[in-house]
């Protein structure tokens, strides 16, 4: 007759289950932060973003007639360049997880990939904010200095709601491409130029001009340049255009990016 031994087991051996500490939400926002002036091509970008809203205002102050001179106008010269390069902005913040090969990294330390992903989404708006915060405060300073007169007449929360929309738009547009593309150069060269052959397209070809509105994102918001207030069918126009060219490539890209491996 045998006899089963037993061993006794430590109780901190036991009872140990290791629990690493997660990385906060806010961290990962500042590391992605960081990684915009990390890489000479976002430091450059983010440079000229700040030297052309101040040149492009000056140029406007310097050259335009004294009645055009308004805060309404000198908010919409700035908008243009920087609805050009913050889609960049965007997207080299997604591609260069990619490009220089630190996703791997990244999403080791994190493996919810989703985390990393809404902290990009976070840094890319907060740097579309500081965008339009520094094109408030030099339009500002621009129509103080010179300004015609009534150059603050019929300034109000939508004006400055309607130049916030497209600014956002745009980062979450570059934001998209870049998460469907993974690749800095298909992705930029992409951006401009599906849009804008729709655009021509629209110019160009007559039984399309009527539906342009709902589907070419830069034909909608073309109203939102000028400060104007939008109808209800201008915001639906908005909206439709943005599903088409923000929110489907974004949900692509994001499934793309969650379910693609890693290399």
């Amino acid at each position: 007759m045998t006899t089963a031994t037993t061993y006794p087991t430590h109780p901190t051996t036991r009872a140990f289950t290791p629990t690493p500490l997660g990385i906060p939400l806010s961290r990962l926002v500042r590391v992605e932060l960081r990684k915009m002036s990390d890489t000479r091509s976002g430091k450059w970008l983010l440079m000229g973003l700040g030297v052309v809203t101040l040149a492009i205002v000056a140029i406007f102050f310097v050259t335009a007639d004294p009645a055009d001179r308004t805060f309404i106008k000198f908010m919409a010269a700035t908008l243009g360049p920087q609805g050009f390069l913050l889609p960049v902005l965007g997207i080299l913040l997604i591609t260069s997880e990619w490009s220089q090969r630190t996703g791997l990294v990244s999403f080791t330390l994190v493996p919810v990939r989703g985390q990393v992903l809404l902290a990009k989404v976070l840094a890319g708006l907060l740097a579309a904010v500081a965008a339009f915060s520094l094109s408030v405060v030099v339009a500002a300073l621009a129509t103080l200095v010179g300004g015609a007169d009534g150059a603050w007449t019929g300034v109000g929360a939508a004006d400055l709601g309607g130049f916030a929309v497209l600014q956002l738009t745009g980062i979450v547009q570059g934001l998209a491409f870049g998460l469907l593309f993974l690749s800095s150069a298909p992705a930029i060269a992409s951006y401009f130029i599906f849009p804008t052959a729709l655009n021509i397209l629209g110019t160009l070809w007559a039984p399309l001009a009527d539906v342009q509105p709902w589907i070419d994102l830069w034909a909608a918001q073309a109203p939102l340049f000028t400060g104007e207030q939008l109808s209800g069918e201008q915001w639906s126009q908005i909206g439709t255009s943005n599903l088409i060219w923000v929110v489907l490539p974004f949900a692509l890209g994001l499934l793309r990016v969650l379910r693609s491996e890693v290399k």
